[in-house]
């Protein structure tokens, strides 16, 4: 399965977004980070921006949703033009109706945890996923420093993805970056959210490619 890089609009100037999202048209997903101040203490773009973003960049946007209520509020993202919905466990009422959801209106169906939710209890709701975000920080804000301690959990939710012989991704999302982006693709992950490892380079393209190129050598996937 090919490693993919999305970076997070989170770390970018906001006072530019169309030419921070046109920056960075290399990269497979443009990872959008959606909050309420209510899930997370941080407020930050909701539909209309997203419905912005996807008129300014060809690359197809990916939404985690940080905010109560993400049953209610994920059709909506679909509709502004995500690719790609990230609900997390905690908030869900209703996890399988909701990711059931969102597959029916042609978008890919994923579920996030905090870094204190442990996979186990969700195992027999996998094969209803595409993506299972595995949160590397607590959400809420960029440019925290990654939680080594999460890697075993990358470990464990791998192992439960080939349990189930599911071609399902695997993401993970805090801290990423050249220093950690390899120790996180040898524990399983193979979609790596950056936000300031890319927005806070020169080149953001660049870095991108970078990233790309030392979780590749860190799995020995073709590219590396």
């Amino acid at each position: 399965m090919a490693l993919q890089i999305n970076p997070s609009i989170l770390s970018a100037d906001f006072s530019r977004l169309a030419d921070e999202a046109k920056a960075v048209e290399g990269a497979d997903w443009l990872h959008v980070d959606v909050m309420d101040n209510h899930f997370v203490p941080n407020l930050t773009l909701g539909v209309p921006v997203v419905e912005s973003l996807g008129r300014a960049t060809q690359t197809p946007l990916d939404c985690h949703l940080m905010i109560e209520d993400p049953d209610r509020w994920a059709p909506r993202y679909i509709e502004a033009g995500a690719g790609s919905v990230t609900f997390h466990v905690e908030a869900a009422a209703a996890p399988v109706r909701l990711a059931r959801e969102i597959r029916a209106k042609g978008a890919r169906a994923s579920m996030a945890l905090k870094p204190a939710t442990p996979i186990e209890p969700y195992e027999d709701l996998l094969p209803e996923l595409d993506m299972l975000l595995v949160m590397t920080v607590e959400p809420g804000f960029g440019g925290q420093a990654f939680l080594d301690i999460m890697l075993p959990k990358i470990r464990r939710t791998r192992q439960l993805i080939a349990k189930y012989g599911l071609q399902m991704w695997l993401q993970v999302d805090g801290g990423v970056s050249a220093e950690t982006i390899e120790r996180c693709a040898e524990a399983g992950a193979d979609v790596f959210v950056a936000g300031s490892a890319v927005y806070g380079a020169d080149d953001p393209a660049k870095a991108v490619r970078e990233l790309r190129h030392l979780a590749e050598k860190a799995t020995g996937t073709p590219g590396s």
